[in-house]
C-alpha cells in the first residue's frame, strides 16, 4: 500500500477536538474575562495563526520534499508542531467565542467584591492575603490572580469590606474577613 494513505502513526489520529476539554464552568454562567485577558487570549491566537503556523508549514513543505519521511526529523517534529499548534488554536478559538468580557473598572470605588477585584482578607490566624479574582483562562496563582469560580473567589464574591465569610477548604470551614477591596481606574490594566 502507498504510503501516502496509511497513518505515520497512532498518535497522529489526535488531530479532532474531542481531546480539547475546556475548564469546567458552572452551569449557566459565562466564560468572564477581563478586557486585558481578552486582548492577550486574542493575541496568542493571532500570532499562532499569522506567524507561528506558517513558519512551521514552511519547515513541513521543506521536510516533505526531502525524501523519506519516516527518518525525517525535521517532517517528523514539525507535523507533531502543528498538530500542538493547531489545538491550541481550536482551543483559544472557542474560548474566545464564548467570552464574556467584563470590565473590573466600572466597579472602581466600591467596597463590594465582584469580579476583577483586588481583594486583602485575613483569616482566623490574622495572616492576610491578598488576590485578583480573574478569569479562568487569565487567572496566574503566581501573581496572586485566582479564577473567579475558584472556592476564595466564590466565598468573597459579593461581600464587603468588614463582611467574615465562611471558606469550605479540606481541613474545615475556615471564618475570613474582607480587609479592603480595590477596583483598578478605566485608565490602568486589569
Amino acid at each position: 500500500m502507498n504510503k501516502a494513505f496509511t497513518r505515520e502513526s497512532d498518535a497522529d489520529g489526535d488531530d479532532d477536538d474531542g481531546d480539547i476539554t475546556l475548564p469546567a464552568l458552572p452551569s449557566g454562567t459565562k466564560n468572564y474575562v477581563t478586557p486585558a485577558g481578552y486582548a492577550r487570549l486574542r493575541e496568542e491566537l493571532m500570532t499562532l495563526l499569522d506567524v507561528e503556523r506558517p513558519k512551521v508549514v514552511e519547515v513541513v513543505s521543506w521536510a516533505a520534499k526531502n525524501g523519506d519521511r519516516s527518518e525525517n526529523g525535521d517532517y517528523l517534529y514539525g507535523k507533531k508542531r502543528l498538530r500542538e499548534i493547531d489545538r491550541r488554536i481550536r482551543f483559544l478559538t472557542k474560548r474566545l467565542d464564548i467570552a464574556e468580557v467584563v470590565d473590573p473598572s466600572a466597579h472602581h470605588g466600591r467596597d463590594q467584591v465582584f469580579f476583577g477585584a483586588k481583594v486583602t482578607y485575613s483569616n482566623q490566624n490574622g495572616d492576610e492575603r491578598t488576590i485578583t479574582i480573574k478569569g479562568i483562562d487569565e487567572s496566574d496563582s503566581s501573581q496572586g490572580e485566582v479564577s473567579w469560580i475558584a472556592p476564595i473567589s466564590r466565598a468573597l464574591l459579593k461581600a464587603r469590606v468588614g463582611d467574615e465569610v465562611s471558606l469550605v477548604t479540606p481541613g474545615g470551614v475556615e471564618k475570613i474577613e474582607v480587609i479592603e477591596v480595590e477596583y483598578p481606574t478605566a485608565s490602568s490594566p486589569g
